[in-house]
């Protein structure tokens, strides 16, 4: 234990996600050690990021306007809605090339545990986006984990009724990964979304 400001530091980045004790104390030397100028830069960032960014008022991905620039892009197509998790799901389905619809985010994902259900998502504003008719199909890109399946299930069960085509992500065997040691989920996963190989 250390005392004063280097102590606070520390408690302080410890309480980010995937920081550690350890890590918290080196990244606190680190910050000690640096040039002033680096820490000014850091804690303007952040300063800046807390004051400029908020959420799309349409999809709830993180933008520093009221709309996001997927959603102020003509060019996509508003007819097809993949719905995440986080905003930090947002840019790695784009890295794909392979979606030019829109987003929306929920937010999380249910998990009773956590005491998150339904209505601690943005379910409802999906709904109201749904409303009009214009989206024809809903892609549930939630992770396929517990959680992920759990949400995924429920928004099923919720956007069937409306006439939408609700389609998710297949899952399965990654690419340059051994069949030994795929868990049961993963590798039944694979067998329920095989594809017929064509002549």
């Amino acid at each position: 234990m250390y005392e004063g400001p280097i102590q606070e530091l520390i408690d302080e980045l410890g309480r980010l996600p995937g920081i550690g004790p350890k890590s918290a104390q080196r990244i606190a030397f680190h910050l000690l050690a640096a040039d002033p100028e680096d820490v000014q830069r850091l804690a303007a960032a952040l300063t800046t990021v807390k004051d400029t960014v908020k959420f799309c008022e349409v999809c709830f991905n993180v933008s520093s306007d009221d709309r996001c620039r997927i959603c102020r892009d003509p060019r996509r197509d508003e007819t097809i809605i993949c719905v995440v998790e986080e905003s930090k799901d947002v840019p790695v389905v784009e890295r794909t090339r392979e979606f030019r619809g829109r987003y929306h985010v929920l937010g999380g994902a249910i998990s009773p545990i956590d005491g998150i259900g339904p209505n601690e998502l943005r379910i409802r504003e999906l709904l109201t986006r749904l409303a009009d008719g214009k989206v024809t199909e809903v892609i549930i890109a939630t992770d396929p984990n517990l959680e992920g399946e759990a949400t995924a299930s429920y928004l099923s069960r919720t956007l069937l009724p409306m006439g939408v085509r609700v389609s998710r992500l297949a899952s399965g065997l990654p690419v340059g990964g051994d069949l030994e040691y795929a868990d049961e989920v993963t590798l039944g996963r694979a067998f329920e979304g095989r594809r017929f190989v064509e002549a």
